[in-house]
């Protein structure tokens, strides 16, 4: 795809990414399920169901009743997890189990855009304690993301900010508000139907390795198609990517939350693999203003 090269004496534009199968090859939520056995926080039954939920979601997404049906789950389910754990199975995995998953044509996408002088914002739906860090290692400047509540280091239960829908439009729009960014001029890509509203608020909307609903939403609007398809190590294309301690101080909350989630998917045939969110927001230095 063509990507121009920024005016600055216009108004600044960014790039919006959904994560997961758009950036990276699997659902960051599902790749943690080892990881979670290992750590006691699930057992082997959840490992297996969690490996069948992966290739049902690979397949067919979720729709909108199921990501409800999840988002409640979730609530009930994580309530006195001990987040400070949580953090640190992901940050002793995190490298080894995202970094694979990374589309080489998602990585390139992002490098293009940085290049012609926009920001990068991954808008995710999964934990922001998991999609900071992998924001981190693409060089992210923002990042909006899912977050529970935390009292006494453990979760309460309730969900603090839900990025998911008309909420992630909502999101990007507060952002470009707050950074200066022209909507009409930026771009957003994502696999999911559930995202239409992100792709509606920027004059450049990309459809990524879509579901069928985006799928034909994207020829009725007349939305470019993308498919990548090429997962590749990001330290191969990377060599200053940010090293495993750096990503520790991101480590995962919200993925725990998410990963267990879809547990329940499986149980269940319907239901989400979404949780709950908030807006994260940081910038990396080496970011172009």
């Amino acid at each position: 795809m063509l990507v121009t090269v920024e005016n600055h004496s216009l108004p600044r534009t960014a790039a919006f990414f959904d994560l997961d199968k758009t950036v990276i090859a699997k659902s960051s939520t599902l790749a943690f399920s080892k990881s979670f056995y290992h750590g006691g926080l699930i057992n082997r039954r959840a490992v297996l169901r969690t490996a069948y939920a992966q290739f049902v979601y690979l397949l067919g997404g979720a729709d909108h009743d199921q990501m409800e049906r999840m988002r409640e789950y979730l609530s009930a389910l994580c309530r006195g997890w001990n987040v400070q754990q949580v953090r640190e199975i992901v940050a002793e995995t995190l490298h080894d189990l995202i970094d694979p998953l990374i589309y080489d044509e998602a990585a390139s996408l992002i490098e293009r855009h940085h290049a012609a002088g926009r920001d990068v914002v991954i808008v995710s739906t999964s934990g922001a304690e998991v999609v900071e860090p992998i924001g981190a290692m693409l060089g992210a400047d923002h990042v909006v993301a899912t977050r529970m509540v935390v009292e006494d280091g453990r979760y309460t239960g309730e969900v603090e900010y839900y990025a998911y829908g008309d909420t992630k439009a909502q999101a990007v729009a507060e952002l470009a508000a707050s950074e200066g960014y022209d909507l009409s001029r930026c771009y957003a890509y994502s696999d999911s139907a559930t995202d239409v509203p992100m792709l509606e608020a920027v004059g450049h909307a990309y459809a990524v390795n879509p579901d069928r609903a985006l799928r034909r939403e994207a020829v009725t609007r007349g939305w470019p198609v993308l498919t990548f398809n090429r997962p590749v190590r990001l330290r191969q294309r990377i060599p200053s990517m940010p090293s495993r301690p750096v990503l520790a101080a991101f480590a995962a909350v919200g993925t725990a939350v998410l990963t267990a989630g879809l547990v329940w998917y499986v149980s269940r045939r319907r239901r989400p693999f979404a949780g709950a969110l908030t807006t994260a927001a940081r910038r990396s230095p080496s970011a172009p203003r």
